[in-house]
């Protein structure tokens, strides 16, 4: 599986260690109650007030920004045990978006910022947040100005293939987002993926099955595509069976 900070649209986990009576991040939110957001409702809006943190507890949310005339951008796909909003800024610098039906916690930022301030385990975690959000814009920059349409598509899958939630059975990758959401976060046109893929599965690498189904017939060849394949190597991931 790949590293935490080597997936741009998975940048913040917070595992919650209740059970072991230990304190996370994650545990900040488990006496909040669970709502439930239906696919394509938004969560919170781009420019306003930054009151409230969000953990995924189930479904994929997609981070994104409206620029020029009307034109989407998404940064980021968040999914299980995701924190949004950890940033510092006092308002919203996205739209955070259900891309499949999901449930969610929040918190207030009030209270997760005293929670943190008082709590020695808390700080060096959140620090880590943090970080690992830096990494993976920076991740996001380097897909966006130096790879081709062939290496983002790759890259993408690839990190898809490598979450630790990933929904593949004997080779089929379940993709919750649909082609315009994976245009608009690799920055390229709908038409430019759908050929893509195309081409991949001409060179067998991968064959689509249905609007939501890859199957991954070549892993090491898509991972080799993606133009770092270092990051796909067993020092920074972990290893996932596609039998």
């Amino acid at each position: 599986m790949l590293m935490q900070n080597r997936q741009a649209f998975q940048p913040v986990e917070a595992a919650t260690d209740i059970a072991r009576g230990g304190r996370s991040l994650g545990s900040l939110f488990q006496m909040s109650t669970v709502e439930v957001v239906p696919a394509g409702k938004a969560i919170c809006w781009e420019g306003d007030a930054a009151k409230h943190l969000f953990q995924v507890v189930e479904g994929v949310v997609r981070l994104q920004r409206i620029i020029g005339e009307g034109r989407r951008v998404i940064t980021a796909f968040h999914f299980a045990g995701d924190v949004i909003g950890a940033f510092l800024q006092s308002d919203f610098l996205f739209t955070a978006e259900a891309v499949t039906d999901c449930k969610i916690r929040r918190v207030s930022r009030k209270s997760f910022n005293e929670e943190v301030g008082r709590c020695d385990l808390l700080r060096p975690e959140y620090i880590s947040l943090l970080c690992k959000e830096t990494v993976a814009a920076h991740d996001q920059m380097v897909l966006l100005s130096k790879k081709n349409a062939e290496e983002r598509l790759c890259t993408f899958i690839a990190r898809l293939v490598s979450r630790r939630n990933a929904e593949v059975h004997k080779g089929l990758l379940r993709i919750p987002m649909n082609r315009q959401d994976i245009a608009d976060y690799l920055g390229l046109t709908i038409e430019t993926v759908s050929r893509t893929i195309t081409k991949l599965a001409s060179r067998n690498v991968l064959l689509p099955e249905g609007r939501h189904d890859l199957r991954i017939v070549n892993l090491r060849r898509l991972q080799e595509l993606s133009g770092n394949p270092d990051d796909f190597s067993e020092k920074t991931c972990h290893s996932v069976s596609l039998h």
